[in-house]
C-alpha cells in the first residue's frame, strides 16, 4: 500500500511540472511573438546600421566632443610657446658659451705649452754661439799635431772635443738637435742657401756645402742652415 502511494505521488509531481513547463514555454512565445516587438526590431536594427556606416556613436563609442578652449586656455597657450622658445634660446646661448670656453681653454692650455717648449729659444740661440765657436776650435787644430810628442797641444784638443760634445748633450736633453744636411735635398723651412753652384757628380738641388749647422728646437727650426746648393750646369 505505501509503495502504491509513492508511486502516485511521484506521477502527480511530475504532472505538475510538466504543467509548469507549457505555461512557461507559452507565456515566452506570446512575448517574442509580440507586435510591437516584431516591429521595433527592424528600427534598431536600421539605426543601428546607419550609425555604423556614417561613423557617429554613442559618446561611449566615440566620447564626448572637445569644448573650444576659452580665452584663459589660449592665453595660457600663447605664454607656454613664448616660454618654450626663451628656453631653446637660452639654451643656444649656453651651448655656444660652453663652446666659446672650450676653444678659449685649449688656446690658453697650447699657448702654455708652448712656453713651456720654446720659452728657452732666446737662451739655446745665445749658446749656441758658443757651441759654433768649439766646433771651430777643433776642425782648426791638425790632426797631425794632435799625438804623444805634442802632448799640450793633445790635452787641449781633448778638452775641446770633451767639451762640444757635452754641450751637444745638453743641446738634446733640452729638445735642442743640430742640423748638418750634407747631400740632403735643399729644404727652404730648414735650409738658408747661400749660393748655387754647379757641382759635377751630384744631383741639382741637393746641397753640396755646409757653411754652417742648424739647430731645430722641439721640431721648429731655431735656426736654419746655411748652405751651397747645387744647381743645373
Amino acid at each position: 500500500m505505501r509503495l502504491a502511494l509513492s508511486a502516485c505521488l511521484s506521477a502527480w509531481t511530475s504532472m505538475k511540472m510538466a504543467n509548469w513547463c507549457v505555461r512557461a514555454i507559452r507565456q515566452s512565445s506570446s512575448i517574442i511573438a509580440s507586435p510591437s516587438l516584431i516591429r521595433a526590431t527592424p528600427r534598431l536594427l536600421c539605426t543601428a546600421a546607419q550609425q555604423k556606416s556614417s561613423g557617429t556613436g554613442t559618446e561611449e563609442e566615440n566620447g564626448a566632443q572637445k569644448p573650444e578652449p576659452g580665452p584663459a586656455e589660449k592665453a595660457f597657450t600663447e605664454e607656454k610657446m613664448q616660454l618654450e622658445g626663451q628656453l631653446n634660446d637660452v639654451m643656444d646661448k649656453y651651448k655656444r658659451a660652453l663652446a666659446d670656453t672650450e676653444n678659449l681653454r685649449q688656446r690658453s692650455q697650447k699657448m702654455i705649452d708652448d712656453a713651456k717648449l720654446y720659452g728657452i729659444q732666446g737662451f739655446c740661440k745665445d749658446l749656441l754661439e758658443v757651441a759654433d765657436i768649439l766646433e771651430k776650435a777643433t776642425e782648426s787644430v791638425p790632426k797631425t799635431e794632435v799625438s804623444s810628442a805634442n802632448p799640450h797641444l793633445k790635452n787641449l784638443y781633448d778638452g775641446l772635443v770633451m767639451t762640444e760634445v757635452q754641450i751637444q748633450k745638453v743641446f738634446k736633453k733640452h729638445g735642442l738637435v743640430k742640423l748638418n744636411p750634407d747631400g740632403q735635398k735643399f729644404d727652404p723651412y730648414e735650409h738658408e742657401a747661400v749660393f748655387h753652384a754647379p757641382v759635377e757628380g751630384k744631383e741639382p738641388g741637393t746641397i753640396a756645402v755646409v757653411t754652417k749647422v742648424g739647430y731645430k728646437l722641439h721640431g721648429r727650426t731655431l735656426r736654419p742652415a746655411l748652405v751651397g746648393v747645387v744647381k743645373a750646369p
